[in-house]
C-alpha cells in the first residue's frame, strides 16, 4: 500500500501530455511518405510522439514493445521474461493483431495472422528516427485496420552530418547487444547509412535463449524538388521456444522459470526446439515536389520471409503425417517419436502513394496502397525414431491476399483558431486459401469492401488545444478464424470510436486529458467454442465496448527535477457473452451465459510515473514506476482466471562524456524491477468438465525479478 500511495502521489503532482510530445519540429522533419499517414500537430486524434533521443534512452537491447512501455495505456510482455526474443504489446487492452504497424508508411503486420512480430526486426529501434503511437482508430493508414491504435516508425529522416557509433550493452541472463552504425552525412545531395547488430540472451525462462542478427542499409539522393531512397534491412532470429507458459501449479510452487518446450523427448529436453526465421525488407521511395504547395511520393516494397519452428513430438501416429507404417518382424509399427518442422515461406509486396497539397490554411492528402501477399505453409518430418517411410511434405498449402485502399483527407483552418478535419478511406480485401493443416479440404475465398470515414475538429489558442473526433473502422478476420468451417464463417468486425481531448503546453509543464468511447460490433473473441476440426476458434459477439480517460503530464518542479506521468482508467465490457466448456463426461460442450463481463486482458487502470534528477552535470538519475490493475485471462470476469495487479519500479542512470577520446561517450546503467516484484503480465486459460467437476487450467508468462543492463555508446 505504501508503494501504491507513492505512485498515486507522483501521478497527482504532474497533473496529467507526456513531455515526449514534441512540437512543430517533429512534423517538419518527418518524410512525406510518413507524414501522409501520421496525425499532425493539430489533428483531432490521440497520440504520443517519440523522437530519436527518447528512443535511444531506452534502447539497451530489449525489444520494441519495451521501448514503448511508459506510453499511455500500454502493457507489454515477453515469453522469455526479460524483453529479448518474442514480446507482445497491448494498447487499450487490444493486442498487436489490432494495432496497425507501418515502417516508413509501409505495412508491417503479417497479412494472414495480422500480428506484428518485432523479433523479426532485431534492433530496428537503433535505426528509428521517430515513432508515433496513435490510440484509437486514428488517421488512415496502409495495411490492416487499426482497432485500438497504430504505431508508425520512420527511419527516413536525413542525417546531414557524418557519424559513426559503436554501441554495446551487457546484462543479466547473459544478455548482450552489439551495434555498429555509420553514415556519410549529406554530400552533394547523396547520403548513405548502414547498421550491423547482434543481440543474444539466455532468457529468464529455462532454455529461452535468443540469437538475433540484423542489418540496415539506406542510400538516398536528396534535392530540393526530387529525392530517391533505397532501404534494405534484414533480421534473422533463432529463439528457443517459450510460448507454452508455466502451469499454475508449478508457478505457485515457486518455480518461475519452468519451460515445457522440448520435454517430450525422453531424458534431457530436446536442444533444437527452436523458432528460426529470416525476414528481409526492400523499400524504394521516390518524391517529387511540383511546387511549394503540391508534392507526390510513392514507394515500392517487397518483404520476404522464410523460416520454421522445430518440435520433438513423442508417440505420434505415422498416419497423421501421411506415412506408411514401417514393419518390424512383419508387424506394422503405427507410432514413433519424430522431429518435425513447420515452415512458412511468404512474399509481401506492393506500392504506396500519396499526393499532398499544403497551403496556408489547407492541408490535403490523396493516397492509398496496393499490396499482395503470397503465403506457402508446409510441414516436414525430418526424423523418426522407427524410420521415415515418406520424406514428402505432410501438408502443403498456399494462400493469397490482395489489399487495395484509397483515402482522401483534409485539414482546413477556419478563422483564427479552428481546424476542421475529415478522412475518407475505402479498402477492399480478397483472401483465398487452399486449406489448413488440420483441415486441408477447407478452401476459403472471401472478399470485403470497407468504408472508413473519420471527422473531427480542433480549437487552438494560447497554448491550449481542444479536439473531438468520430471514426469508423472495419477489420477482416484472420487466417485462424476461417478454420471454423464453411457453415460458420466469421463476419468482419466494426468499430465506432469517439475521442475528445484537451492539451496545454507552457514553459514548465504540459498536460493533456482524453475521453474515449469505442463501440464494437461483431468483435471476434475466444469463447471456448470448438470449430470443425476440434480447435478453439474466435467467435463474433454482437456488442462490446471500451470507454475511458487518459491523462498525461510533465512538470519541471525545480531546475534539476522533472516528473513525467500518465494514467489510463477504463471500463471494457462485453454484453451477453456466451462461454463454451468441454464436457468430457457427456460429450459436446455446455454453455454459460453472462449478461455483462470484462474483456480479457483489459486492465481498468494502467499508470506510469517517472522522476528525472540531474544530480551531476551531464548525468541524470531516473526513477520509473508502472502499475497495471487486474487482467482477466478470458471473458468471464472470474478472479480464478486472472492475472494479479502489479507495480514495478526501475532505476536508471545516464552519464554523458563529451569530447574525450571520442566525440561523445554515453553510459547508461539500468536496474529493472528493482524491488524484485513477482508478476505475470500475460497468460491463458481453459476449462472443462470431467468426473462431474469443473477444472480450470491456467498458464502464465512470468517476468524476471531484479535484473540489470549496462550500455556504453560511443559516438566517433
Amino acid at each position: 500500500m505504501k508503494r501504491i500511495f507513492i505512485f498515486s502521489s507522483l501521478l497527482c503532482i504532474a497533473q496529467a501530455i507526456a513531455a515526449q510530445e514534441k512540437k512543430d519540429s517533429f512534423y517538419t522533419l518527418t518524410p512525406v511518405e510518413v507524414k501522409a499517414i501520421r496525425a499532425g500537430q493539430y489533428a483531432p486524434f490521440t497520440k504520443t510522439n517519440l523522437d530519436k533521443k527518447a528512443i535511444q534512452q531506452k534502447n539497451l537491447g530489449r525489444d520494441i514493445p519495451f521501448l514503448l512501455n511508459e506510453t499511455p495505456a500500454v502493457v507489454v510482455n515477453a515469453d522469455a521474461g526479460n524483453g529479448v526474443g518474442y514480446t507482445g504489446i497491448r494498447i487499450r487492452g487490444a493486442d498487436a493483431t489490432r494495432i496497425n504497424i507501418t515502417l516508413n508508411g509501409i505495412p508491417f503486420n503479417d497479412a494472414e495472422s495480422q500480428g506484428s512480430f518485432f523479433v523479426d526486426l532485431p534492433d530496428f529501434s537503433s535505426s528509428a528516427q521517430s515513432i508515433q503511437i496513435q490510440r484509437g482508430v486514428g488517421t488512415s493508414s496502409n495495411g490492416a485496420g487499426a482497432f485500438s491504435g497504430s504505431i508508425n516508425f520512420s527511419t527516413n529522416e536525413v542525417n546531414k552530418e557524418r557519424y559513426a557509433e559503436i554501441n554495446n550493452s551487457i546484462g543479466s541472463f547473459n544478455t548482450r547487444k552489439h551495434t555498429l552504425k555509420a553514415g556519410t552525412g549529406l554530400v552533394n545531395g547523396f547520403t548513405t547509412e548502414f547498421r550491423l547488430s547482434k543481440i543474444a540472451s539466455d532468457g529468464f525462462i529455462d532454455r529461452a535463449a535468443s540469437r538475433l542478427q540484423s542489418l540496415y542499409f539506406t542510400t538516398a539522393y536528396i534535392q530540393p524538388k526530387t529525392s530517391f531512397r533505397i532501404n534494405v534491412f534484414s533480421g534473422h532470429e533463432k529463439t528457443y521456444q517459450a510460448w507454452n507458459g508455466i502451469p499454475e501449479s508449478i508457478l505457485r510452487s515457486g518455480n518461475r522459470t519452468y519451460n515445457s518446450a522440448g520435454t517430450e523427448k525422453p531424458g534431457e529436453p530436446y536442444k533444437n526446439e527452436i523458432d528460426d526465421y529470416t525476414q528481409t525488407h526492400y523499400q524504394f521511395f521516390f518524391t517529387q515536389k511540383f511546387s511549394k504547395k503540391l508534392s507526390f511520393n510513392t514507394a515500392l516494397f517487397h518483404t520476404k520471409g522464410k523460416g520454421f519452428y522445430e518440435q520433438y513430438k513423442a508417440d505420434e501416429l505415422y498416419s497423421k503425417y501421411g506415412m506408411e507404417n514401417p514393419k518390424s518382424s512383419g508387424a506394422p509399427i503405427t507410432k514413433s517419436d519424430i522431429i518435425r518442422r513447420l515452415w512458412l515461406d511468404n512474399d509481401f509486396y506492393g506500392n504506396i502513394f500519396s499526393f499532398q497539397y499544403r497551403a496556408k490554411k489547407t492541408e490535403a492528402t490523396l493516397g492509398g496502397s496496393l499490396t499482395r501477399y503470397n503465403g506457402h505453409h508446409f510441414g516436414k518430418v525430418i526424423w523418426a525414431e522407427n524410420g521415415l517411410t515418406n520424406t514428402n511434405n505432410w501438408y502443403d498449402l498456399t494462400s493469397d491476399k490482395n489489399d487495395i485502399s484509397f483515402f482522401l483527407k483534409q485539414q482546413q483552418r477556419l478563422a483564427q483558431h479552428w481546424v476542421l478535419f475529415y478522412d475518407l478511406q475505402y479498402r477492399q480485401v480478397l483472401y483465398t486459401t487452399g486449406g489448413f493443416r488440420d483441415n486441408p479440404a477447407l478452401s476459403i475465398r472471401q472478399r470485403y469492401h470497407f468504408f472508413n470515414p473519420k471527422f473531427g475538429a480542433s480549437y487552438i489558442k494560447n497554448g491550449w488545444k481542444y479536439y473531438a473526433s468520430y471514426s469508423v473502422a472495419h477489420k477482416e478476420p484472420n487466417r485462424d478464424d476461417f478454420e471454423a468451417g464453411q457453415q460458420e464463417l466469421p463476419t468482419p468486425e466494426m468499430l465506432h470510436d469517439w475521442e475528445a481531448g484537451v492539451e496545454q503546453q507552457s514553459t514548465n509543464f504540459s498536460w493533456a486529458a482524453t475521453l474515449y468511447y469505442m463501440h464494437y460490433k461483431n468483435q471476434l473473441v475466444l469463447t471456448g467454442k470448438i470449430n470443425d476440426v476440434g480447435a478453439y476458434t474466435r467467435t463474433n459477439i454482437p456488442v462490446s465496448y471500451r470507454a475511458g480517460i487518459e491523462l498525461q503530464g510533465g512538470v519541471q518542479i525545480m531546475p534539476r527535477c522533472k516528473i513525467v506521468t500518465n494514467l489510463a482508467i477504463s471500463t471494457n465490457k462485453i454484453k451477453n457473452f456466451t462461454e463454451y466448456i468441454d464436457d468430457y463426461d457427456n460429450g459436446g460442450q455446455v454453455k454459460n451465459i453472462y449478461p455483462k463481463t470484462n474483456i480479457a486482458f483489459s486492465p481498468s487502470v494502467v499508470g506510469n510515473a517517472a522522476v528525472d534528477f540531474s544530480i551531476v552535470k551531464n548525468g541524470v538519475l531516473r526513477l520509473s514506476n508502472k502499475y497495471v490493475s487486474r487482467q482477466f485471462l478470458d471473458n468471464t470476469s472470474q478472479i480464478s482466471r486472472s492475472l494479479d495487479p502489479f507495480f514495478v519500479q526501475d532505476i536508471s542512470f545516464e552519464y554523458t562524456i563529451k569530447k574525450w577520446v571520442a566525440r561523445e561517450i554515453h553510459i547508461i546503467a539500468q536496474l529493472n524491477n528493482c524491488m524484485n516484484t513477482k508478476y505475470e503480465p500475460n497468460g491463458y486459460t481453459f476449462s472443462y468438465l470431467y468426473d462431474g467437476k469443473l477444472t480450470t487450467e491456467n498458464f502464465y508468462f512470468p517476468m524476471a525479478g531484479r535484473n540489470f543492463m549496462l550500455a556504453v555508446n560511443i559516438s566517433l
